[in-house]
């Protein structure tokens, strides 16, 4: 008896061909198919997704702005670089490079300093600079309108400055003295340097030395 004939005897129905079986097979994937796809409820509770409005950013996650942009503390006093050198320096090794920082600080009020910093950094030599200038610091003696009380010639290594109050003219002055003078207040005042020199720390050194002058009168 063939295989066929004893399923048939052990269970009673006729044995499915390949041909049925393929067939039960493509009417399941069909329907499938066909069948509604699951929805919101069925799935269960959505994530929150990151572009939904939550406390953290309102619609599109972003976080609100803060308030204006805060200033920045103003400082003590005015500063102004009146020469900025790269120096060299020849070691065994091959050359060292540096940078030399000259600098005038004042609060426009009598109060006026020259210092000079030296460092590897810009940044670093300036910071030095100030806190120089702020060691050397002297108080300029004028009166209410900022004029000086009287004429001052003084020399300083190789440059030659002298000043006069000169009332109605305001600040006429030129090179680092100018800047000296403007940051230490002053006003109505004619300065002429002398020498021909061209060091303008030099210049702004024999302005402090002449300012200090009008101390000892």
């Amino acid at each position: 008896m063939s295989e066929e004939k004893q399923q048939e005897a052990t269970t009673g129905k006729k044995p499915r061909t390949a041909v049925e079986t393929r067939a039960d097979a493509t009417r399941n994937m069909e329907s499938a198919t066909d069948a509604p796809a699951a929805t919101s409820e069925d799935r269960g509770p959505r994530r929150r997704r990151r572009g939904d409005n939550d406390k953290r950013g309102g619609a599109g996650g972003r976080r609100p702005r803060r308030g204006g942009r805060q200033e920045r503390p103003r400082q003590e006093f005015d500063q102004k670089i009146v020469s900025i050198r790269r120096v060299t320096r020849v070691m065994a090794g091959g050359r060292r490079f540096s940078f030399s920082v000259a600098i005038v600080i004042g609060d426009k009020k009598g109060k006026v300093g020259v210092g000079i910093g030296k460092a590897g950094d810009t940044q670093l030599a300036i910071e030095k600079a100030v806190r120089d200038a702020k060691k050397h610091m002297i108080v300029v003696p004028m009166d209410k309108e900022g004029r000086i009380p009287h004429d001052v010639h003084v020399k300083y290594a190789s440059s030659e400055v002298m000043m006069m109050p000169a009332s109605g003219r305001g600040l006429v002055a030129g090179s680092s003295v100018r800047t000296v003078l403007e940051l230490a207040g002053v006003k109505d005042i004619t300065a002429k340097i002398f020498s021909r020199s061209k060091n303008k720390l030099n210049n702004a050194r024999a302005t402090v030395e002449a300012l200090k002058q009008l101390n000892k009168d």
